[in-house]
């Protein structure tokens, strides 16, 4: 039987999985995306509400960058908040994550 492909698109802003809470570590984050095969996670905050997303890529410009450490957690770089059904990436340029302190 044939793997299923990675899950890349947004259709939608509520039920997606994997969802995961927003104070999880950028390593972390890549590997639960590794193992799940997705390009991207919903993050949730304390009272599991959606707070926004993070993508692969986004992560991955996070961890290569020099203002990188293994305490960064995904609240300090969400993408924005969820894009409404058949809106795109709320007017960010794909893979470059917001930093917020």
């Amino acid at each position: 039987m044939p793997d299923p492909a990675p899950a890349t698109a947004v259709e939608g802003t509520e039920g997606h999985d994997p969802r995961v809470c927003d104070d999880m570590t950028v390593e972390v984050a890549l590997a639960v995306m590794a193992g799940a095969r997705v390009e991207y996670l919903t993050v949730c905050d304390g009272d599991d509400e959606s707070t926004g997303l993070v993508t692969r890529g986004g992560l991955a410009v996070v961890r290569n960058s020099s203002a990188y450490t293994d305490r960064i957690r995904l609240r300090d770089v969400l993408d924005g908040p969820l894009p409404s059904p058949g809106v795109g990436e709320c007017g960010r340029d794909p893979g470059v994550p917001a930093l917020s302190r």
